[in-house]
Parts: structure tokens; C-alpha cells; sequence
């Protein structure tokens, strides 16, 4: 009865607009030990994202004051840095990547009194990036750990509602959402995809679905949530895995590019439908984080074993609005810098 149920609410969201604010993650496991990590991100208006690199030994807190984590890094990492003030996403120099997406019904644990040390969403990734090379390492901490998030609003009173995927270099991936003040945990080498609403456990049930029809005969073709989570968990696992690095890279952008939202591309009744911005692909075995913005022609990144990670090192970054013709290798763009300033 109860999967009967789950499947019902599943497929009920086929014929609703399950969401607005599309964002979408797939993993590519290839021969080797070869796990690519892509996504976009989408939004109704323009985040500015810088890319920061950040060495180990760096003393953080989860916020400004009050009971809050603290921690001293221990891996350094490649970051996608929101307005110049929260993590969006990133890799870190054991391949462990952790990517944040928008969920819609996202409702985190608080803490009311201050009982629970509390973690800005604008540093959450880096802590799990910082402190962890493997999803068996998050698992262990996130079964031991109680900590509460605060979420700052953005783009004129959005609240920050996000659910994230974490995937290490052996194609593992763990699933962290957020349902009434609750964590919930889904991991499994199978889970490869990842876009917005409804919760992932329904997105597997509707998945499952048009597993039956079969994508070579129909897939759903809109740029709502469960379509694109459709496509591209079909796509994922049709293209070849049998290729080198830069195949399996080029690759996960063309899965990208088949659940990306055209830019300008809008839908009566729902105003808040999002582009396109940027994408990103992550190759955690050459600890390759490559990087293409929608507006420009070109792809670019930072070849992260190849910069000082040791402690000591300068924080460096990229600041993207002074570069408007970026592409291959950008490790001699990257310039000292001091470390950003977070939202908390």
C-alpha cells in the first residue's frame, strides 16, 4: 500500500508545474574509476559567481557568533562562490564534490534556543568539503552530528531552500534533504541524478515510470523538474562510458545541454521560470573543475592538482567579471586573494 501510494503522488506530479527554479546534476561513472560530476545553475536573475581555490590549514566557523561549528581544513578545494558570499558548490583535492540545488518545500532544523551549534548555509559546503574525502566519511559525521542551518534570504526576499548531492571519486553519492525540520539521506552508486521538486524519493518513483515506457521510444520533453530529472538520468546511462577523461567531460556537458533552459526562454503563468547561467563539470580523478558560462562561447578551468594546497598557501580566486573571454586552462588567472566575505 504504501508504494502504491508513493507512485500515485509521484505520477500526479507529471501533470503539475512541479517547479520554477530549475537546476539539474548528473554523474557519469566510466571505465577507470572515471566519476564526472556536472550540473547547471539556474536562476530567474543574474548570481554573480566568482571561483575561489582554497588551501588546507585554514582556520572557519559555521557563523559570525554564537554556538557554531568550528574547524581547520584539512583538504583544499576549487569553489563556486554566490555573490561573492555563500558556496554554491565545489571540489575538493580528494574528488569529493558537493553540489546545491534548489528545493522548493526545503524546510531545515533550527535551533530556537541556541541549543544546537548552527551552520550558515553560506560556508555548509565548504565544511563538508574541507573535512571529508569520502560519502562514508559524511555519513558517519551526519550519524553522530545535530546541527541546526541558518538560511539567508536573496534576490529581494527568495528564501535560500536548497537540498545538495555529494559525490566522491568512487561514484558513490549521498542525497541531503530537508523535509520539515528533518534530514533525510539517500545513497546508492545508482543515484546519478538530481534537479529540484518534488522530494527525491517521489523523483525516483516517477522515474521509475518512464523507465517502462522506455526513453528511446518518449521522454518528457519540458523544463520542469521531473522532466529533466527523466532526461537526463535516460541520457546518463546511454552514452558510452568506454572513453578517456576529456570524452567523458565533453560528454556530461551534452547531458547538460539536453536539460539546460534556453536563454530568455519563458512559460505563461509561471514567472519565475529560470535560464540557463552557467554549468559545471567536475572530474574527480584528474581533479579537473571545468566551468561554462551560457552568455559566453568558450569553456574553461582550473586544473586543481596543479596549485599549492598546503598550509600557508594564498587564497586565490577568480573573479569572473573582470574576464570576459575565459577558456582552457585558467590557473594563471587565478590571483591572490583574501578569502570572501560569507552571508551569514
Amino acid at each position: 500500500m504504501k508504494i502504491h501510494v508513493l507512485l500515485f503522488s509521484a505520477l500526479a506530479g507529471l501533470f503539475v508545474a512541479i517547479s520554477a527554479y530549475p537546476c539539474s546534476r548528473v554523474v557519469f561513472q566510466g571505465k577507470d574509476s572515471l566519476t564526472v560530476v556536472g550540473r547547471t545553475l539556474d536562476w530567474r536573475t543574474p548570481i554573480p559567481t566568482n571561483l575561489y581555490v582554497y588551501p588546507q590549514g585554514m582556520k572557519k566557523t559555521g557563523m559570525a557568533s554564537g554556538n557554531t561549528l568550528q574547524w581547520v581544513s584539512k583538504y583544499g578545494s576549487v569553489l563556486a562562490v554566490s555573490y561573492d558570499g555563500g558556496v554554491t558548490e565545489g571540489m575538493n583535492e580528494k574528488g569529493l564534490v558537493i553540489n546545491g540545488l534548489f528545493c522548493k518545500g526545503t524546510i531545515y532544523k533550527t535551533s530556537q534556543n541556541g541549543e544546537l551549534p548552527t551552520m550558515s548555509l553560506a560556508v555548509l559546503v565548504s565544511y563538508f568539503l574541507d573535512n571529508f574525502a569520502t560519502v562514508a566519511e559524511v555519513e558517519e559525521w551526519l550519524g553522530k552530528t545535530s546541527f541546526a542551518i541558518n538560511g539567508q534570504s536573496f534576490d529581494q526576499g527568495t528564501s535560500a531552500a536548497l537540498h545538495w548531492a555529494i559525490t566522491d571519486n568512487s561514484g558513490m553519492t549521498l542525497v541531503l534533504e530537508y523535509q520539515n525540520g528533518e534530514l533525510h539521506t539517500y545513497a546508492s552508486r545508482d543515484y546519478q541524478v538530481l534537479t529540484n521538486d518534488p522530494p527525491f524519493d517521489s523523483m525516483l518513483a516517477i522515474n521509475e515510470y518512464w523507465k517502462h515506457i522506455g526513453g528511446q521510444n518518449m521522454l518528457p520533453g519540458t523544463v520542469r523538474s521531473a522532466d529533466r530529472f527523466v532526461r537526463a538520468s535516460y541520457f546518463i546511462n546511454h552514452i558510452p562510458t568506454d572513453v578517456d577523461y576529456s570524452t567523458a567531460a565533453a560528454s556530461v556537458f551534452s547531458v547538460l545541454g539536453n536539460v539546460s533552459v534556453p536563454l530568455g526562454y519563458t512559460v505563461e503563468g509561471e514567472p519565475n521560470l529560470s535560464s540557463t547561467q552557467w554549468q559545471s563539470v567536475a572530474d574527480t580523478k584528474n581533479l579537473i573543475y571545468y566551468f561554462s558560462f551560457t552568455s559566453q562561447f568558450a569553456k574553461f578551468w582550473i586544473d586543481l592538482k596543479s596549485i599549492d594546497l598546503k598550509p600557508g598557501a594564498p587564497v586565490l580566486k577568480l573573479d569572473t567579471s573582470k574576464e570576459t573571454d575565459l577558456c582552457f586552462n585558467v590557473n594563471d588567472k587565478l590571483e591572490r586573494s583574501e578569502p570572501f566575505s560569507p552571508m551569514w
